[in-house]
């Protein structure tokens, strides 16, 4: 699963993502410890160009009743996309890229459970593949959320967590933002672990258990 992340920086954003200027958000904050239910930077297609903007973390189906539906809805399992009705939609035609520098992930060590961060070796941005949907509540403007998609673990995060969220490679974003792509049997061999050999992760505080912890401390190893 994915459940926190980080994003740094954004120093390059703009330029590694491919966004023209007049399609950013006035704001783009950094944040040590991102979690379900705020608004992250995301990437969607319009038809015509890249947008970046935000989206709040938890998918609200259009048909749901209740938003509390999107604190159970924050990650969605590749192996049933084209199958589950939550998701359906949305993985035919409102892919979104979910942008990130690191995310977390707790091991059981002893009965305890220890944070651990993972990033590329790079240290580069990533994207996470992400699905988005608009929801129209009873009363109220519309509410655009979305969610993060997880797959298998690798190799390496098995180590720590059997599920990792799905980290696009960079020449495969456009392909999943594609809005003209609507045969999801095309798109599903994207959603494979990311390869091992280009990940690194390492021990970091227990403060980033509380999602109101969020300093540059959070993202210091932590020897143990």
């Amino acid at each position: 699963m994915c459940g926190r992340f980080t994003i740094t920086t954004t120093k390059g954003l703009i330029d590694r993502f491919e966004i023209m200027k007049d399609f950013v958000p006035e704001q783009m904050e950094t944040s040590f410890n991102i979690a379900p239910s705020q608004p992250i930077l995301s990437v969607i297609h319009d038809g015509e160009r890249r947008r970046l903007g935000h989206l709040r973390w938890g998918l609200i189906p259009p048909w749901a009743k209740d938003e509390k539906i999107g604190f159970k809805l924050m990650n969605a399992r590749a192996e049933s996309l084209a199958e589950k009705p939550s998701f359906k939609k949305a993985f035919q035609k409102q892919r979104c890229l979910i942008i990130a520098d690191g995310f977390y992930e707790w091991k059981k060590i002893s009965g305890e459970k220890h944070p651990f961060r993972i990033t590329l070796k790079s240290g580069e941005y990533f994207a996470f593949a992400g699905l988005w949907e608009k929801w129209n509540p009873p009363s109220g403007e519309p509410v655009f959320t979305c969610t993060i998609i997880t797959t298998e673990a690798n190799a390496m995060i098995e180590e720590i967590h059997h599920r990792m969220p799905v980290i696009l490679r960079q020449e495969d974003e456009a392909s999943w933002l594609d809005p003209n792509q609507k045969e999801t049997s095309q798109l599903q061999h994207l959603l494979a672990p990311f390869p091992a050999d280009e990940m690194t992760a390492y021990p970091v505080s227990q403060k980033v258990n509380s999602s109101r912890n969020d300093s540059p401390d959070l993202i210091k190893e932590e020897i143990r």
